[in-house]
């Protein structure tokens, strides 16, 4: 009996989390993201504060004599040359400015946006991959589904957290009949792939996020703050 009256709670604990007015949608939104490829270069005022402590902690190093460490020079050194040549920052795809390309802007993070039809716009306009929540099992399963559906697999995504990483409201403009929508954003990040075969819409970009707010100026403020790089 008690366990039954536990499962219960649980349940009404679950239900109460999606609780809204029945003319509300709720919508699982994903942040699909593509982490930078090579080292970012170091902020000036970081590298010299990363100087600066080099330095002090020198001073309190023990001293070797100078026999000891010379002794490296000693050994014999073999007729063998490496020569190594760094990747370049900048790729083809920088060149061309070839937005629908994950090799481009290498030292920085890419997100996905699609093109096409979504929930409460009767026109086509750039989204995050998205679905209206129904019977999913919780809203991450949502969120999962909605990006399987654009990607098709999900063998080459890691979906970071259960939780929503933000919230917002959008309130109709000009239609009041139509319902509002909460959407809630999950985290996903792309695993060891450089290409996706995107589906289900007129077109997709991967920006960074500077170029993510001029997609979306009227939620600039909210997404500045909400997508941390």
């Amino acid at each position: 009996m008690q366990r039954c009256c536990s499962s219960a709670g649980r349940s009404v604990i679950s239900k109460r989390w999606f609780s809204s007015s029945s003319n509300d949608k709720i919508v699982a939104s994903v942040l699909f993201e593509r982490l930078p490829v090579v080292v970012p270069k170091i902020d000036p005022t970081v590298y010299a504060f990363q100087e600066f402590s080099f330095r002090w902690r020198q001073q309190y190093r023990r001293e070797y004599p100078e026999s000891f460490l010379k002794k490296s020079d000693t050994r014999g050194k073999g007729d063998y040359q490496i020569d190594y040549k760094p990747a370049p920052r900048i790729s083809e795809a920088d060149k061309t400015n070839d937005q629908r390309s994950l090799q481009r802007a290498l030292d920085r993070r890419l997100y996905l946006l699609v093109h096409g039809t979504t929930h409460g716009s009767g026109k086509p306009v750039w989204h995050f991959p998205e679905k209206i929540y129904e019977s999913e099992e919780n809203l991450r399963k949502c969120a999962e589904s909605a990006l399987e559906s654009f990607i098709g697999d999900l063998s080459h995504t890691y979906f970071v957290g259960n939780a929503p990483m933000g919230h917002m409201v959008i309130q109709p403009t000009e239609d009041k009949k139509i319902p509002s929508i909460k959407r809630f954003f999950f985290k996903s990040q792309v695993i060891a792939v450089n290409k996706f075969d995107i589906r289900k819409c007129d077109d997709f970009v991967w920006v960074t996020k500077d170029e993510l707010l001029e997609y979306f100026p009227e939620q600039a403020e909210f997404l500045n703050k909400m997508i941390i790089s």
